[in-house]
């Protein structure tokens, strides 16, 4: 998940490709609504901003792991030549 301060981009990865990637308002009802869409065995990664502890809790019961992601120490992101929601959600997710 590629978090801003109002919507998160995410970008599913499944046996190593992207199948899906929308994005999700950060409203309570909308976190809990794409936690209850994972499975307990998914792990999310998250980009650390300052929202990133209040989505930490809401998904955390639904799914196996939640990671927060330093994007400053994620050499793939902060090297990145093209920078935009997508492809970070996607750098993310592998």
């Amino acid at each position: 998940m590629d978090v801003h301060r109002s919507f998160a981009q995410v970008a599913v990865l499944d046996r190593g490709k992207v199948t899906e990637e929308f994005r999700v308002e950060l409203d309570y009802d909308a976190v809990l609504g794409f936690g209850q869409t994972l499975q307990k065995d998914d792990e999310v990664i998250l980009e650390a901003t300052g929202n990133t502890s209040a989505i930490v809790r809401l998904l955390t019961p639904f799914v196996a792991k939640v990671v927060i992601a330093n994007p400053l120490q994620v050499k793939a992101i902060a090297h990145a030549r093209v920078k935009t929601d997508k492809v970070d959600a996607r750098i993310l997710a592998q």
